[in-house]
């Protein structure tokens, strides 16, 4: 079985030329794993300009498999994001929820 999975990562401070250089080979580890990919999203500063991390919502049997899918990014090898934070998604309403589950 499985569920809907957040995985959400703050960049290391000072790690752009790391994220950058690492861009073409992450695109393509993205597009490997896209059949598990719900969302894939990174994260701006308020102006729009800087990188700040990344959200992603996947498919996953469990936090392990969730931990190992993003531990196969190249930019987490490459070691630019700061914190990973990982949660089952539990969706209760909204419009992709379709309205409420209640």
């Amino acid at each position: 079985m499985t569920d809907l999975y957040t995985i959400f990562c703050r960049d290391r401070p000072g790690s752009r030329p790391v994220r950058m250089a690492q861009l073409s080979r992450h695109l393509s580890h993205i597009e490997t794993v896209m059949d598990r990919i719900k969302l894939a999203a990174p994260l701006r500063d308020d102006a729009g300009e800087a990188f700040t991390g990344a959200l992603l919502v996947i498919t996953a049997s469990s936090i392990a498999d969730a931990r190992a899918f993003i531990e196969a990014d190249p930019y987490y090898q490459a070691g630019i994001w700061d914190t990973v934070e990982i949660d089952r998604l539990g969706m209760s309403a909204g419009e992709w929820v379709g309205g409420k589950s209640w």
